[in-house]
């Protein structure tokens, strides 16, 4: 109910254009890898696939018993930031051992100028402990809904082809390169996505 709600505001608000959806696997459990630099971003990704998207959030946002049952019931579950959140990461194995979409933004936070910033390690390790695919996805023009510039700005979404680990899941430096390359493909799509709705 809450997606068709999203889907026809959005759809008529922001006259969307995704791109890609044939990549997004049917069934079993996979990874949606996106940019981040707003708040709009998580619903944005998740309206426009036909399954649901479970979330990380940082666990100052769990403090509100209000706000924390509203998003768990989204699917949405805490993590520590800046630290090895153990329980975070068995909740996102579980998704996706489950059969489950995870949504996860890989720079851990938004990025402040809209650029494509640096990965974290911790979207490799869950892919190396999960064997799950990994969906790099692009969003654009989030940033700019109800901006002094131009309040309903034309969005797009990008969904970019599956790219797996397939490196030494204890090897620091292969977890963190593949994060980078998980972003290096949402900055390809990232462009061309911008193209797109130019």
């Amino acid at each position: 109910m809450i997606r068709i709600l999203f889907r026809a505001v959005f759809g008529i608000l922001f006259r969307p254009k995704i791109i890609g959806r044939e990549n997004l696997p049917a069934a079993g459990g996979f990874i949606l890898s996106a940019n981040h630099v707003i708040n709009w971003d998580p619903p944005v990704l998740a309206t426009f696939i036909e399954r649901e998207v479970c979330y990380m959030a940082k666990e100052e946002l769990f403090k509100n018993p209000v706000f924390a049952a509203a998003i768990r019931a989204l699917h949405v579950f805490p993590v520590k930031r800046g630290a090895a959140d153990k329980n975070a990461i068995k909740n996102a194995v579980k998704v996706l051992k489950g059969g489950g979409c995870l949504g996860i933004f890989p720079e851990g936070t938004r990025s402040k100028t809209g650029k494509i910033g640096k990965a974290e390690s911790g979207v490799s390790l869950i892919a190396a402990m999960t064997k799950a695919p990994i969906i790099p996805a692009a969003i654009i023009n989030t940033e700019k809904i109800f901006s002094a510039e131009v309040k309903f700005p034309r969005l797009a979404v990008i969904f970019g082809k599956p790219i797996t680990f397939s490196g030494n899941s204890k090897d620091k430096d292969e977890l963190s390169n593949f994060a980078q390359e998980i972003m290096n493909e949402i900055a390809k799509l990232k462009v061309s996505g911008e193209i797109a709705v130019s």
